[in-house]
Parts: C-alpha cells; sequence; structure tokens
C-alpha cells in the first residue's frame, strides 16, 4: 500500500499537484520563494484540472500515456498535438483513443524527422571538414612527393658516394613508392566523401518531398516559412500564409476509391503550384490540406490570387480514368493571414487555419482573410 501510495504521489507531483493529506512540502523540498508560491500552485492546480476534464470528456482511460499526451497538448509541450485536437473538437469529431494515439504518433514522427535533419546538417559538416583536411593533406603529399623525388634523383647521379649513399637511394625510392601511393588512397577518400555528400544531399531532398503530389512537405515548408520570415521583415516586405483544404474530400475516396482520391490531390497540386515561384512557395501539409507562402504580396492580393485559381478549378468536371465515371465538381476553401499581422509565424499560421474554418463552415468553396488582432 505503502509503494501504491508513493507512486500515486509521484504522478500528482509530476502533474503539478499533491495527493490528499500531503498538501505541504515533503522534507528538504524547495518551494517557491515569496509570494509567487501560490501563483505557482495555482497554475499547476489549474493545469491538473484541464487535463483531468478532457480525459473524462473525451471518455479516456486514465493511463501513463493519456496522462503523458494530455499534459504536453495542454501545456504548451506540444503545440502540434494541441492544434489537432483543437481542429478535431472544433469539426465536432470525437476524440476517441484510436484517434489520439494516431495523432501523437505523428507529432512523435514529426520530431523525430527534425532530430533526422539536424543529424543529417552534423554529418554533412563532417564530410565536408573531412573532405576539406583530406584535400590539404593530399596537396602536401605532392609537394613532398616532389621535392623528395627530386633528392632521389640527385643521389642516384652521385657515383662516387658509395654504398650508404646507394642505401640511402633505395631507402628514398621506397619512401617515395609509399608516399605516392597514400596519395593516391587520399584521392580516393576525397572521391568518397564527395559521393557520400551528393549521396546525403540527396536523400535530405527526398525526405522533403510529398511523394504523392511531388511537393514539398510540412517539414521542407516549415524551413522556408523560418527563412521567408526572417528575410521579409528584414526587407520590410508583406508575407502572407494560406490554408487550402479540399472540400468534402472524404466523399471522394468513399464513393470512388482512394486512387481517385489520390489523382483529385494532385490536380490541387498541380492548379496551386502553377502560381508558384521564388516569391510564392506551395507545400502538401498533410491529408487533403496545402499550404502556401505568398513574400511580397498583401492579403487582398493572395486572396485573389486563390480566388482566380479556385474558380477555375470549380469550373471543371473530373472523370475516373479507371471507370470514366464522373467525379463531379472539386473545389476548395482557403483561409489567408497576413504574418506581420500577429506576433509570430505559428500564430498567422493558426490564423490562417481559423480563416479555413469559418470558409467552411460558410458554406466551402471560398477564400477568407483572417481578421487583425486588436
Amino acid at each position: 500500500m505503502g509503494s501504491s501510495d508513493g507512486s500515486i504521489g509521484q504522478l500528482f507531483g509530476w502533474l503539478g499537484r499533491r495527493g490528499q493529506g500531503s498538501a505541504d512540502a515533503t522534507e528538504g523540498e524547495q518551494q517557491p520563494n515569496g509570494s509567487a508560491a501560490p501563483l505557482f500552485d495555482q497554475a499547476r492546480r489549474d493545469l491538473l484540472d484541464e487535463i483531468t476534464a478532457f480525459l473524462l470528456r473525451h471518455r479516456l482511460d486514465v493511463t501513463p500515456d493519456n496522462l503523458a499526451v494530455a499534459h504536453g497538448a495542454l501545456s504548451g509541450a506540444n503545440p502540434g498535438l494541441a492544434r489537432q485536437i483543437e481542429r478535431r473538437v472544433r469539426d465536432g469529431l470525437d476524440v476517441t483513443q484510436t484517434w489520439l494515439d494516431e495523432a501523437a504518433a505523428t507529432e512523435v514522427a514529426r520530431s523525430r524527422d527534425l532530430d533526422v535533419d539536424s543529424l543529417l546538417v552534423k554529418i554533412e559538416n563532417l564530410v565536408d571538414n573531412y573532405s576539406r583536411n583530406t584535400s590539404v593533406a593530399r596537396d602536401a603529399t605532392a609537394e613532398y612527393n616532389e621535392k623528395l623525388e627530386h633528392h632521389v634523383a640527385e643521389l642516384v647521379e652521385v657515383e662516387e658516394t658509395g654504398q650508404i649513399i646507394s642505401d640511402l637511394a633505395q631507402l628514398a625510392k621506397a619512401m617515395l613508392e609509399r608516399s605516392r601511393q597514400l596519395e593516391v588512397d587520399m584521392r580516393r577518400s576525397e572521391d568518397e566523401a564527395e559521393s557520400l555528400r551528393r549521396s546525403l544531399a540527396k536523400a535530405k531532398r527526398d525526405a522533403e518531398v510529398d511523394h504523392l503530389t511531388g511537393l514539398p512537405n510540412r517539414r521542407a515548408f516549415e524551413t522556408v516559412l523560418e527563412s521567408e520570415y526572417r528575410e521579409a521583415r528584414a526587407a520590410v516586405e508583406p508575407l502572407v500564409v494560406a490554408f487550402c483544404d479540399i472540400d468534402h474530400f472524404k466523399r471522394v475516396n468513399d464513393n470512388h476509391g482512394h486512387d481517385v482520391g489520390d489523382r483529385v490531390l494532385r490536380v490541387i497540386g498541380e492548379a496551386l503550384s502553377a502560381v508558384s515561384n521564388d516569391k510564392c512557395h506551395v507545400a502538401r501539409h498533410g491529408g487533403e490540406e496545402f499550404v502556401m507562402l505568398f513574400r511580397g504580396s498583401t492579403a487582398a492580393e493572395a486572396k485573389a490570387s486563390l480566388d482566380t485559381i479556385r474558380e477555375r478549378m470549380a469550373e471543371r468536371r473530373l472523370v475516373s480514368r479507371t471507370t470514366d465515371e464522373p467525379i463531379g465538381q472539386v473545389t476548395f476553401s482557403a483561409g489567408v493571414a497576413d504574418v506581420f499581422d500577429f506576433g509570430d509565424p505559428r500564430a498567422a499560421l493558426k490564423a490562417a487555419d481559423d480563416a479555413l474554418y469559418a470558409a467552411k463552415e460558410g458554406g466551402r468553396n471560398q477564400v477568407l482573410v483572417a481578421e487583425k488582432p486588436v
């Protein structure tokens, strides 16, 4: 019983609240000093109440995994998962155990992808350093070979030096041969390093591409967003982000199959990428959702561009290639936000996502601009 009470106490301590009967600090445990202590305690109680309400509201079991997932989403430690949950609830869908496990796994995979990116950068740096060092060593060896070869020639030409000089000449020849072999080995290593660098560059490119549409994926887009945000802010240029989501995409998959659904994704991707250039970036964000970044365009200009694409798509009537059955009209909704109207790019992404949801709620097949916060 004592060990059970200890485990529960540790659990509540991790969540920021102590179990009943242990409200006071244990011996030797430090508490926040001064008037800040009640604020810390209240914040932890509020977080625990939110976690409890979340689990009860969605009828989720009180397990270590669910507690950890809820803590990450509600404490701000896992904003990606919080955003997924928010959209799920907003769409009126249940946060089931199966869905929560898949959503949490997606965020874990995304975090691992970021770790892989960091590792690739470190490997690239190591390969670059190795290649440079090998090149320098090879050049030094080649210079040494030239000088050694010159001295060997001088020793061979001297006839009166006797046996000692002759032996030295043979030794120098052997050293020269080994040095030449070392130079060949270094050149081979340099070539291998260059081949490895090309392979790493290809692997990195492949990891940033959505293979269904051929567009950059979410990870690649986030890298572009960070760099474009810094450059646009320094150049005092407008920067706009937009989310686009295919209307009734589930209906397409259910009625015509996933192969047709994949084709619809490619068609929408091609339509959006038609305006892509060095000032406009398009990526598949996941599922039936695409994300765009407009540099040098206002929110109104980005909306006009998306409206043109949307109207052209609405006029098309797609047909299944396998069954010749009409797919019908395919439309999309979009939300647009001026990045510099909000505190940071993440806040702008959320604002664009909210505008997209409003467009869906308002009847779909439309583009809405997020309002500037007061």
